[in-house]
């Protein structure tokens, strides 16, 4: 079971993501399974160089699992797990019912996060929260202004608003919110999308999508205290347009 007792979030983290489709390592272009680019065919020892590089919180995906509506992807968060040690692991994809949450910590999630179950399972969420205080995270992916769900392959009627709301009622101990025009092609984040959100939905937000410089690191940092809590990063990584390392650096300056 989760330990929630140390809260990675308690400061701004860069927090690299590991997407997998297939057993590998991937990076979506704005949300198409279509457009994959593979990385790398070992999660793990992606995963360790994570650790190795400062990283103290990895955000993992399950692609398949998100597009199948249940977990593909837990072999390879065992990995992940055994890889990476220290680092807490927030783990999302498919988890559409309490044994799918279950499984995930079994097999070394720190933290789930849950996208698609504020629609289609909405007590899901409030269940989640209560068994698991501290260790649950909504996922917003934004497209259009609303809702994307299963794995990003369908947009709902749902504002992304009324979805932050959502997760906030039901105790959710921060949001990860996606901007999928912006995923995977490192042109830069929208802060003031992120921080108005943070602003309105009165919970921590980690931002994602778009990333691509160290400057856009150091903008977000620098709403720690408006609620942006963190960064995900994927493709700015891996094509090394800059280090891990050196965006911790970076978002570890305020000022």
């Amino acid at each position: 079971m989760p330990d929630a007792k140390s809260d990675p979030l308690s400061s701004f983290q860069v927090i690299p993501s590991i997407d997998l489709k297939d057993g590998s390592v991937v990076r979506l272009l704005r949300g198409d399974m279509h457009q994959a680019t593979v990385y790398s065919d070992d999660p793990a020892a992606v995963a360790g160089e994570f650790e190795q590089a400062g990283a103290k919180m990895i955000h993992v995906v399950d692609l398949d699992g998100a597009v199948a509506g249940e977990p593909h992807s837990l072999k390879s968060l065992g990995a992940i797990r055994r890889a990476a040690r220290r680092a807490s692991i927030d783990f999302s994809g498919g988890l559409r019912t309490l044994d799918h949450i279950k499984q995930a910590f079994d097999w070394g999630a720190d933290r789930v996060a849950l996208g698609s179950a504020v629609l289609l399972e909405p007590a899901l969420i409030e269940s989640a929260c209560r068994l698991f205080p501290d260790c649950v995270f909504g996922s917003v992916d934004g497209r259009d202004g609303r809702l994307a769900i299963k794995g990003w392959t369908e947009t709902s009627s749902l504002e992304i608003a009324e979805a932050a709301n959502r997760f906030r009622e039901s105790g959710a101990a921060a949001l990860i919110y996606t901007d999928i025009s912006r995923d995977g092609t490192t042109i830069g984040s929208d802060l003031r999308r992120f921080a108005s959100l943070a602003l309105s939905a009165k919970l921590r937000v980690i931002a994602s999508g778009g990333v691509g410089s160290l400057e856009d690191i150091r903008a977000l940092s620098l709403n720690f205290d408006q609620g942006v809590v963190g960064a995900i990063t994927g493709r700015a990584i891996y094509e090394k347009i800059f280090t891990l390392a050196a965006a911790i650096q970076v978002s570890r300056k305020q000022g």
